[in-house]
């Protein structure tokens, strides 16, 4: 009896010898946990069309969208009594631009910048959704060329824009082909930033908060953009069964959330934002860094992202990135683009996703503006 008790604190010795010495000292690494693997192991996305035992497509995508929309917890308060006012105006070659104040939501009213072509309407429209750019003086403007403004807003634009969009402004582009355009600030930028002024390490603050109190940072991004195209669809000017959406970096990826979410949208382009969450968290590419602007709580345990980018199937959308694009490696774009293509496939629309790897870094130039403007010129 004896030699069997000690013969079992022995095991349990041995036990914990071994566990003692499986440990680090840490548990983890470039900000990475050290079981990342074991965590990706178990992202299954039963929610994914094909993995849902929902076999009818347009059930699907109510479920599906219902699956975000939960995890995007509660919505800023919606209303349509925008009381807008323009605050200012200017005339650009082929059309006008308007500097307008509205009420977004119950919580906030907001400036925008809206083109609008000569000539007689309705037009088609295109909701302009800023990029990130750990850049946070501005958004709006960093689509739609700024007016009425300090010299220092103006420059800064410009800058951008030389930086960013190779000196061509996307909105203009496009309302100077026909197209009402409009862009507002998403909420840390621009005009709707901090009392205190701009510090780009707050936003993890910010998003704490936001959690603390019921709601999510970057979900107010997601829903304000489907209020902007409600409010878009209510301008006279607007053609309400061609409206599109377009962004680059951070607004490409608020473009393919917004068509997943809005039955509005009739087609979207998307420059240089997909990629599967098994590529972006690795340990040979590294990590996230869109620093919690595309993070909606627990959502990964249903839908990866071009999952829920398939909820807009089967719309026409354009996904197009940079092969030298240091954020989103082409192995983890190429993996995207083909669950999507299965999905549209699937539906017998493949012909309206259109997916593109370009021998660029992450940009969003003239040729790439013209890619776009055919697309939207094709579809809407």
């Amino acid at each position: 009896m004896l030699k069997k008790i000690f013969l079992c604190m022995l095991g349990l010795v041995t036990s914990v010898t071994a566990l003692s010495q499986s440990v680090k000292g840490y548990e983890l690494e470039r900000e990475m946990p050290v079981f990342l693997d074991e965590l990706k192991k178990e992202l299954t996305y039963p929610m994914a069309w094909g993995n849902s035992p929902i076999k009818e497509f347009d059930e699907w995508r109510t479920q599906a969208r219902a699956t975000v929309l939960d995890a995007m917890l509660a919505p800023p308060p919606y209303t349509a009594d925008y009381k807008t006012e323009v605050l200012a105006e200017e005339q650009r070659n082929g059309y006008r631009a308007r500097k307008i104040q509205f009420n977004l939501s119950g919580y906030s009213r907001v400036n925008a910048y809206m083109l609008v072509p000569d000539g007689e309407g309705p037009f088609p429209a295109v909701v302009l959704l800023h990029d990130h750019g750990g850049h946070y003086s501005i958004g709006k403007e960093k689509m739609i060329r700024p007016f009425g403004v300090e010299s220092a807003v103006l420059e800064d634009a410009d800058a951008w824009a030389k930086q960013c969009y190779g000196g061509q402004y996307v909105g203009d582009y496009l309302a100077a082909h026909g197209y009402v355009v409009i862009s507002i600030d998403a909420i840390f930028w621009g005009e709707r930033g901090r009392k205190e002024g701009i510090d780009g390490e707050k936003h993890m603050w910010i998003a704490g908060h936001f959690q603390m109190l019921g709601r999510c940072w970057s979900a107010f991004m997601n829903y304000e953009d489907v209020y902007t195209t409600d409010f878009l669809a209510s301008q006279p000017e607007v053609d309400v069964n061609r409206i599109g959406c377009m962004g680059f970096s951070m607004g490409a990826y608020r473009t393919w959330m917004l068509a997943a979410l809005s039955d509005k949208i009739k087609a979207g382009a998307a420059v240089c934002w997909m990629v599967t969450t098994d590529c972006q968290f690795s340990w040979k590419y590294g990590r996230e860094n869109g620093g919690f602007a595309n993070t909606l709580p627990g959502l990964r345990r249903y839908l990866d992202y071009p999952h829920i980018a398939s909820i807009a199937c089967p719309k026409p959308m354009f996904f197009l990135n940079g092969r030298f694009d240091k954020l989103f490696p082409p192995e983890g774009v190429n993996d995207a683009f083909s669950i999507m293509h299965n999905v549209w496939k699937s539906q017998n629309a493949d012909d309206r996703l259109k997916t593109e790897i370009w021998e660029m870094p992450h940009d969003c130039g003239p040729k790439v503006q013209e890619a776009v403007l055919q697309f939207l010129d094709r579809w809407l």
